[in-house]
């Protein structure tokens, strides 16, 4: 008597979904808050800066997380849908969405140093000039990523459909 193997569909199946990603949007959004502040924090023990270690967990870390929370949003609304974002050249999509990142992060920098200016007249707090740097590098770093993984995803499951 001859037997049928029937774990050879199993890994079949198996094999053909692997190669499948998907955009998930909250490891994106823990992954901007985390990947920036450990680097950022590893780079204020390293040089014993104090004020980096502290920006490591607010303005760098806050402003990569709202930023790729905000380009992730984007992307999965119709902007992520239209045709030239999906059509266009890899480079150019995300070199796009990184001037878009780092144009918002020079704006909510600007939007910052004039609302805490109004509501405490006396300058004196440091974290208000550090804002000018970490905003719109934040926002650079933060779209960058979230729109190359995004685009690859998006292709990887564009091209498996096709294939079928």
């Amino acid at each position: 008597m001859k037997y049928s193997n029937q774990t050879d569909d199993v890994y079949g199946i198996k094999a053909a979904g692997s190669k499948k990603k998907t955009f998930v949007l909250w490891r994106e959004f823990v992954m901007a808050y985390t990947a920036p502040a450990i680097m950022a924090g590893i780079g204020g023990l390293v040089t014993a800066d104090r004020g980096l270690q502290i920006a490591a967990l607010t303005t760098i870390g806050g402003a990569s997380a709202l930023m790729a929370l905000m380009i992730g949003l984007l992307l999965r609304s119709r902007v992520g849908h239209l045709r030239w974002v999906i059509c266009a050249p890899h480079l150019v999509v995300v070199g796009v969405f990184a001037m878009a990142g780092s144009s918002f992060g020079l704006y909510a920098a600007w939007v910052t140093s004039v609302f805490v200016e109004f509501m405490i007249p006396i300058n004196y707090l440091a974290w208000v000039n550090r804002v000018w740097i970490d905003f719109p590098l934040s926002g650079f770093i933060a779209s960058t990523i979230v729109t190359w993984r995004w685009r690859l995803a998006v292709t990887t499951n564009f091209s498996s459909k096709r294939r079928r």
